[in-house]
């Protein structure tokens, strides 16, 4: 992004010393990229929240910021599901899955919800990364 002056010409010393600033800054705080975290929530929902924090621990144990959103809206949106609250919850995950970096999904199952989820972040060309229940990763070959 060029940086421009009060007057709106390009200052690129200016643009430059501003970026220098915010690697240093990434670098002294300890980047972390934003991981979008993806699992199954319906169903047995004790266990797959159970689940998801494990995820979470596991995210935050590779230097990444985990967001789960079936963790985070059920703290205010009930965990009791309606197709209204569900198609919300949904619009909202998917707002927030774009601005993640990757995003990592669980297990074998993949729900229909984690469908689109996953079909969004490849049509944003995020990466998306599996992984066992067990947090291992699983590599397809193409």
């Amino acid at each position: 992004m060029m940086y421009k002056n009060q007057e709106g010409y390009a200052d690129p010393t200016a643009g430059q010393a501003l970026a220098n600033i915010r690697r240093e800054e990434k670098a002294r705080l300890g980047y972390m990229p934003l991981v979008y975290i993806c699992s199954p929530f319906r169903g047995n929902v004790e266990n797959n929240m159970r689940n998801a924090r494990k995820y979470c621990a596991f995210a935050l144990s590779r230097h990444a910021l985990p967001i789960a959103t079936h963790l985070l809206f059920p703290q205010f949106m009930g965990t009791k599901e309606t197709p209204q609250t569900r198609e919300m919850a949904l619009h909202m995950a998917l707002i927030l899955l774009t601005r993640c970096n990757e995003l990592w999904y669980f297990g074998d199952t993949v729900s229909e919800g984690m469908k689109k989820e996953i079909s969004r972040a490849r049509w944003r060309n995020i990466p998306v990364r599996h992984f066992t229940e067990d947090c291992k990763e699983v590599v397809h070959h193409v």
